[in-house]
């Protein structure tokens, strides 16, 4: 499978999302890596879930959930849940109108404060999405109705020497969709002890490959991997005007 990378620029309202888009004709489906970031992507941990999600055979679209003016202005943007679980479903239809994409299965991969934005993405726009993986993070901030109600299949994935298990739990107990909890022998909050953040990979691989629909015939999809532009709100290639300081 030859993968080909895109970097692109996804519009939401007045701002530019940053991504990157890694794709081939005959992967099983779309692995969407959430980060409540607007750093590059380079050494982050999300990167290293994202590589490991395509050795197993999906296309991933890494995605910044905030800019860098965004998270250089104000420390507790990644606390904003709604407005970044808004831009989930932003990004949802921005690949429903791409055409490489089309009869894919999506799944998201979350963690931090993008678990509970993954969650409330998911409650609101449940009908284009498949599965859910969370490393862990802040579900809670997800809020009890989009727990409550929430009905695409969620993998939570802990640390066994994270601290905020038990909050974790709790708020995973509200969850009334198929779901399932595995717990990392060994591993932090943060999953940077050697092997963890590659476990995690390959758990979220197989709830993913567990819980997308098969993809449709490669000869019926674009065989062209770079990412067309959307209908509205901008080319995906342009560059984002520069922000308002």
């Amino acid at each position: 499978m030859k993968l080909r990378t895109t970097d692109i620029s996804m519009p939401f309202e007045h701002v530019w999302l940053s991504g990157e888009l890694v794709h081939a004709p005959d992967v099983e489906g779309l692995a969407v890596v959430l980060r409540p970031a607007g750093s590059p992507f380079a050494q982050s941990r999300d990167l290293r879930v994202a590589r490991e999600l395509q050795q197993a055979g999906f296309a991933t679209l890494l995605l910044n959930l905030l800019t860098a003016y965004e998270e250089a202005r104000d420390p507790d943007a990644r606390f904003n849940v709604p407005q970044m679980a808004n831009r989930v479903v932003a990004a949802l239809d921005w690949i429903g109108h791409q055409p490489p994409l089309a009869g894919l299965g999506v799944g998201l991969v979350a963690s931090d404060t993008a678990s509970g934005a993954a969650i409330r993405a998911g409650w609101k726009a449940g009908d284009r999405l498949s599965a859910i993986v969370c490393r862990a993070g802040r579900p809670d901030l997800a809020g009890l109705t989009p727990l409550n109600t929430l009905a695409v299949p969620l993998r939570m994935v802990v640390g066994s020497d994270d601290p905020h298990a038990g909050t974790i739990r709790q708020a995973c107990e509200h969850l009334r969709c198929p779901h399932d909890w595995h717990v990392l022998p060994g591993a932090s909050d943060e999953f940077r002890e050697p092997g963890a953040i590659e476990h995690f990979g390959q758990l979220a691989a197989a709830w993913l490959r567990d819980k997308l629909p098969a993809p449709g015939p490669v000869e019926q999809r674009i065989h062209d991997g770079t990412a067309a532009a959307p209908t509205s709100g901008g080319s995906a290639e342009q560059s984002p005007p520069p922000h308002p300081l």
